[in-house]
């Protein structure tokens, strides 16, 4: 198990492998335009069947991580990755192509599942998320900067994702074997926070599905509507994904000073201007500016939500398929932007795109506020508005019996009637504190 107080790198590395699918898809997607016989909507398709096969991934083992161990499936989905898109890498060969893109995409989102349920099981899931983001951002960066200069083809970036997976895989061997927040004695328990649960997986793919329908058509937008060169978009995006790396050391150094709701209601709605900004670009100006904004607040929002979603289950079962929710939302995305765009305008797509955003907006804030961020952690005992309450307690001696164990939920507190008939104090004080614990 990771020490609380420091950054788990190998799960860091983990989650970067397992994220860097979705991160590189544009280039991806492009080199199958270019260097095999298919056109853009099927190269896209293509795209979409990875990021598909990736969030079944999810929906598949999300509960089934504790049974298999992390360790195990790590590996597995590393494997899965390195053969997939290796292979997809080295073939020209359209069918197998398609076949490599899938088998690794499922090793992709095997990988991020391990990821995310091993990042709810820490005590700080916002400082796990963040440095992901930040290793994945540099990469990815990395990557786009690195593989125009390498010559052309398909197999460039996939080669990279499988390069990482194999890279990745000499650190699984510190991967705890099981999930650490596992309750053995509750294997089969409900899941917690159902409805919330169920209102951000819905929200999540709303917003990914908002947020890559821009994404899906930003170099269009640039090269026809604001008219500017190959070179110059091509720099423009270079400067955001630069900025993206901002916005995740902005992240993590804000940490929770102020809680999950404010940057994911107040940042959703930003990018939502943002969104417009970009859609209805006629220049330079206006579409690095809206570029640049929408990618340095994207990750900042999303290393909170996928805080919150750790935060409702310290098994990570929510974390697991709100991402695969939000990997469903990647993959619809670019169709549901070519599509509105190709009907009704960019700047139209643009106006449709942040109105959706301000709605889904309300639900996710609403769930930031409804939930108090993290499960009863054993020796702190914690009330809304309060301090915790058994801090002293839980140091002086306290039998282990007393405390709660990890993932318990909170208490009421039970109000004691004034008119209720006089007890012995001992007694009145074992009564109290049973109640609180």
């Amino acid at each position: 198990m990771f020490a609380p107080r420091t950054t788990p790198w190998p799960l860091v590395a983990l989650f970067t492998a397992g994220y860097l699918a979705p991160y590189l898809l544009p280039t991806t997607v492009g080199r199958l335009d270019s260097g095999l016989p298919l056109s853009a909507t099927q190269a896209g398709a293509v795209g979409s069947a990875l990021l598909l096969s990736s969030a079944t991934a999810g929906f598949a083992l999300a509960s089934r991580v504790e049974r298999i161990g992390a360790r195990t499936l790590a590996r597995l989905g590393l494997a899965l990755a390195l053969l997939g898109y290796g292979a997809a890498a080295l073939t020209t060969a359209v069918p197998a192509v398609v076949a490599g893109a899938m088998v690794g995409g499922f090793g992709s989102g095997t990988a991020t599942t391990v990821a995310a349920t091993l990042i709810a099981a820490q005590r700080d899931p916002h400082r796990a998320s963040t440095a992901g983001l930040l290793t994945v951002s540099a990469l990815a960066g990395a990557v786009y900067l690195t593989v125009p200069h390498l010559g052309p083809g398909h197999g460039l970036p996939l080669a990279a994702i499988a390069l990482t997976a194999l890279a990745v895989w000499p650190l699984t061997g510190r991967l705890p074997a099981g999930t650490p927040a596992a309750p053995t004695r509750h294997h089969k328990a409900r899941l917690p926070h159902a409805r919330s649960g169920l209102v951000l997986a819905a929200a999540m793919l709303c917003w990914s599905l908002a947020q890559n329908s821009l994404w899906g058509v930003s170099g269009q937008i640039g090269l026809t509507q604001a008219h500017l060169g190959e070179a110059t978009v091509g720099a423009v995006f270079a400067v955001a994904l630069g900025a993206g790396l901002t916005g995740v050391l902005a992240a993590g150094a804000l940490g929770a000073r102020l809680g999950r709701a404010v940057p994911i209601g107040a940042g959703t709605v930003l990018i939502a201007g943002c969104i417009v900004l970009s859609a209805s670009a006629t220049d330079l100006t206006s579409f690095a500016t809206g570029e640049i904004a929408w990618n340095t607040l994207y990750p900042v929002v999303l290393s909170y939500l996928i805080g919150l979603a750790a935060s409702l289950d310290p098994r990570g079962r929510w974390a697991v398929l709100v991402g695969s929710a939000s990997s469903l939302g990647t993959a619809a995305g670019p169709l549901a932007g070519s599509v509105l765009s190709a009907q009704a305008g960019f700047p139209v797509m643009g106006a449709i795109l942040a109105a959706g955003l301000l709605v889904i907006a309300l639900p996710m804030t609403a769930v930031a506020l409804h939930t108090s961020g993290r499960p009863l952690l054993a020796g702190a005992i914690r009330r809304r508005g309060g301090h915790p309450a058994a801090l002293v307690a839980a140091t002086t001696g306290t039998p282990t019996g007393a405390v709660p164990e990890i993932g318990a939920r909170e208490q009421q507190v039970v109000e004691i009637p004034v008119d209720a008939p006089a007890v012995p104090a001992q007694r009145a004080y074992g009564q109290a504190g049973s109640e609180v614990l």
